[in-house]
């Protein structure tokens, strides 16, 4: 699943097709996306794991779910996985396997910035608030609350909290409250490196826990287990990550 930094990644990499005006579509979104020919793009946005492409009459949202994927330029997937294209006079985009859907209204009204860890409006008191009124919740499951730390997947929930060594199946309500900072901090700060590390091809080599087998602080095996209400994988170090319950 695609996380935050890559949908910033997507952002930047389409805006040569702002102001562009839609010449051909294509794909077996259920949307009815001959309604989308002849508009022009007025502004691209993403709100965490979503992408949001404002035309002049509606906002068409991207969600890639799990197994999503996008292309510019030349279609790389085979038609039956094409959701979505979009030709412009300069190029085309092109979205696979993912969720495509009609947005009516005020973006800013209908999505929580604060929320969002790589937004400038990101609000770490708001996150805090909102982690006190979930005490019995495991913190694997918190990171990947998209009301909370919206962006937030997979790979950046396991290496934050190896960062902060913390346990995955910790409960909120018994952490520390310096390390409920460090958490929040740390959800933002790995955000931005993976932005980084993505950008220049080098994201897995920096991976510490995710789909790692062995503690490089500990030098002993890692846990590999589905955690949490989210029973999404989970690569940690029983010895160095405590463990609040």
């Amino acid at each position: 699943m695609p996380e935050g930094p890559s949908i910033i990644i997507l952002k930047e990499a389409a805006q040569r097709f702002k102001g562009k005006k839609i010449e051909r579509v294509s794909g077996n979104a259920s949307i009815d996306i001959s309604s989308l020919k002849g508009q022009k793009i007025m502004d691209l946005r993403s709100w965490g794991k979503q992408f949001f492409i404002c035309l002049e009459r509606t906002t068409v949202r991207i969600h890639f779910l799990l197994f999503g994927s996008y292309s510019l330029d030349e279609q790389t997937k085979p038609d039956k996985s094409l959701r979505l294209g979009l030709c412009f006079a300069n190029g085309a985009l092109y979205f696979y396997t993912c969720s495509v859907r009609i947005i009516q209204g005020d973006l800013d009204e209908l999505y929580d910035w604060e929320a969002d860890v790589m937004s400038d409006a990101w609000n770490a008191s708001l996150a805090r608030k909102k982690l006190k009124a979930i005490p019995d919740t495991m913190v694997c499951d918190a990171l990947l609350d998209q009301k909370i730390f919206s962006g937030v997947g997979n790979i950046i929930k396991n290496e934050a909290l190896f960062r902060i060594m913390l346990h995955p199946e910790s409960i909120i309500g018994k952490i520390p409250t310096g390390k409920i900072t460090e958490l929040i901090r740390e959800a933002r700060q790995y955000s931005f490196d993976f932005l980084k590390w993505k950008k220049a091809f080098e994201l897995k080599k920096h991976w510490l826990a995710h789909t790692k087998k062995i503690c490089p602080r500990c030098n002993i095996p890692f846990i590999k287990k589905h955690c949490g209400k989210t029973h999404r994988r989970s690569f940690f170090c029983e010895n160095c990550q405590a463990k609040y319950v």
